[in-house]
C-alpha cells in the first residue's frame, strides 16, 4: 500500500451508499472530517472502500505515531488473545498492567519515585489527575487555560476552552474551575514576553480564586485542538515555580504530545520541566484504547484503595499493544524520525509562508506542526472557511488531514513517524497545490471584484 492511486470518484459509490447508512442509524453528534469510509489501513496509508488509497496526515488524531497496523502491536495483541482477553484488574490482577506502568514510570521526566494507574481515554486520564490532585492537596479550584482541549465529559469539558462544537448547549458545567490566558505569541498581546504570560497566573489570585484554594494548574505542553500553539521555552519553568510557592500541583496533560509526536517522549522535556502529575493516551496504545496518569509517588497514592479505576482500565489487549509500542518507537528511532518530519515540513512551510500571505504563522515541535491561516498579514483575521476548503481538495486528491484552532483556521500534520520521505513529501505536494488552489481562487474573485 506504499503507492496512492485515485481509482474513482471521491467519496466513491460505495461510502456514499455507507454515508446514507450512517446518517439514518447515527446523530449528527459523532461528526465525520472526510466523506470516505475506510477499509483497510497499513503505515501512512489509508484505503477506502472503493478502492482509493490515502495519505493519512491525521493518524486517527494522533494515535498512530507508529503507523497503522504497527507489527509489534498486531504480533502483540495476538500474542495476549491467546492468553486471556478480559479479566478486570480490579478482580484479578494481571502482569501486563504492572508491566506498563513500570515502563511509563520509568520514561515520563522526573528522578523521584513514580507510580502509574492506567485508564481507558484521555478524558477519563484527566478527570483522574483531577481527583488525585484534589484528594492529595485537599483544596478544591483547578486553573486551565484559554484555548486547551482536555475532552468531553463534564468535568474535562469544563476545562475545555473553545465552545462550539464543544460546550454550546451542555451547560451547566463543573464547578472550581478558573481559566487564564495560554502563551499564544502570534495571537498574544504585542511584544509579550514568557514572563508577561506566567504573570496572569499570579493576576488570577488576585482576580479569580485565591491560590491557597487551587489543587492543580493543568496544561497541555503544546496546544492540540487549540492549533498546536509552542510557548515561548521559559515559560513552563516560570508557571511551575509560581504553582510550587503555592503548594499548587502542576497537571501535564500528554495525551497528544506524548511518544515521540514532538521529538521527544513527552513535550514537557522539551521546557524542562517535571509535572507533578502526567496524563497520556492516544499513540501510547499503538491504536489500542488505553490512557494512564503517571505522576510523584506520594500524590498517586493520596486516593484510599478502590477510589481509582474502573472496569475495561488497562485491558490485557491494550496494555500488550502499550508495549509494543513503546518497544517501537525505541528500536525505529521515532524521536528522532520525529524531529526530522518537523523539520522537513517547517522547511518547506516557509517557502509557502514567503509565497502567500495566507499563511500567518508556520509553527510546532517535531512532528508535531501546523500552519495559521489569515485572509490579511496585519489584521491576522482567520481564514475558516479558506482551511475548511483546503482540507476538502486534500482529500480529494489522496490526502486526509485535520484542521484545528480555536477560529478553525489551522491545518495541523499528525502524520504517522513510519511514513516514507517519498510519502511524506507526496502528501505535501498536495497540500501545497491545495492552498495553491485558494489563493488562486481569491485572486480570481478579486480581480472580478
Amino acid at each position: 500500500m506504499s503507492t496512492i492511486q485515485i481509482r474513482t470518484e471521491i467519496p466513491g459509490p460505495k461510502s456514499r451508499a455507507l454515508m446514507v447508512r450512517r446518517e439514518a442509524a447515527i446523530p449528527r453528534g459523532p461528526a465525520n472530517a472526510t466523506p470516505v469510509f475506510a477499509a483497510r489501513a497499513e503505515g501512512a496509508v489509508i484505503e477506502d472502500v472503493d478502492g482509493n488509497r490515502y495519505l493519512d496526515f491525521a493518524g486517527g488524531i494522533g494515535c498512530l505515531n507508529i503507523g497503522h497496523r504497527s507489527p509489534r502491536v498486531t504480533a502483540a495483541i495476538r500474542e495476549q488473545l491467546e492468553k486471556h482477553l478480559h479479566l478486570c484488574f480490579a478482580v484479578t490482577p494481571y502482569e501486563g498492567y504492572v508491566a506498563v506502568a513500570e515502563k511509563l514510570n520509568a520514561l515520563t521526566p522526573g528522578n523521584f519515585p513514580k507510580k502509574t494507574i492506567l485508564l481507558n481515554s484521555g478524558a477519563e486520564a484527566i478527570e483522574n489527575s483531577i481527583k488525585i490532585a484534589r484528594a492529595y492537596t485537599k483544596r478544591p479550584a483547578v486553573i486551565c487555560f484559554e484555548d486547551a482541549f482536555h475532552g468531553r465529559t463534564l468535568l474535562t469539558m469544563s476545562l475545555t476552552s473553545k465552545t462550539h462544537p464543544y460546550k454550546a448547549g451542555f451547560e451547566p458545567f463543573a464547578s472550581d474551575i478558573y481559566r487564564i490566558p495560554f502563551a499564544y505569541p502570534y495571537r498574544g498581546e504585542k511584544g509579550a514576553t514568557a514572563e508577561t504570560f506566567a504573570h496572569y497566573l499570579e493576576d488570577a489570585f488576585k482576580r479569580s480564586v485565591a491560590p491557597e484554594s487551587v489543587a492543580a494548574v493543568i496544561a497541555e505542553p503544546v496546544l492540540g485542538e487549540g492549533g498546536f500553539i509552542v510557548p515561548p521555552r521559559e515559560y513552563f519553568k516560570l508557571l511551575q515555580n509560581i504553582c510550587r510557592k503555592h503548594g499548587i500541583l502542576f497537571i501535564a496533560d500528554e495525551v497528544q504530545t506524548g511518544f515521540a509526536r514532538t521529538g521527544k517522549w513527552f513535550a514537557s522535556e522539551h521546557f524542562g520541566i517535571e509535572p507533578d502529575l502526567i496524563v497520556m493516551a492516544k499513540s501510547l496504545g499503538g491504536g489500542m484504547p488505553i490512557a494512564a496518569v503517571t505522576g510523584r509517588a506520594e500524590i498517586m497514592d493520596a486516593p484510599g484503595a478502590g477510589a481509582l479505576g474502573g472496569t475495561y482500565c488497562g485491558h490485557p489487549a491494550s496494555c500488550a499493544a502499550a508495549l509494543a509500542a513503546i518497544e517501537t518507537i525505541e528500536k525505529e528511532g521515532l524521536l528522532a524520525r520525529s524531529t526530522a518530519i518537523g523539520k522537513y515540513f517547517e522547511d518547506r512551510a516557509r517557502g509557502w509562508q514567503k509565497k502567500w500571505p495566507l499563511i500567518g504563522e508556520v509553527r510546532g515541535l517535531g512532528g508535531m506542526c501546523a500552519i495559521e491561516l489569515v485572509r490579511d498579514a496585519k489584521t491576522r483575521e482567520p481564514a475558516d472557511s479558506e482551511t475548511k476548503e483546503i482540507a476538502k481538495y486534500c482529500y480529494e486528491h489522496g490526502l486526509i488531514t485535520i484542521t484545528a484552532g480555536t477560529f478553525n483556521n489551522v491545518m495541523r500534520i499528525l502524520v504517522p513517524l513510519v511514513i516514507s520521505d517519498e510519502q511524506f513529501d507526496e502528501g505535501l505536494n498536495v497540500l501545497e497545490a491545495a492552498l495553491a488552489s485558494v489563493v488562486e481562487r481569491k485572486q480570481a474573485v478579486l480581480s472580478h471584484a
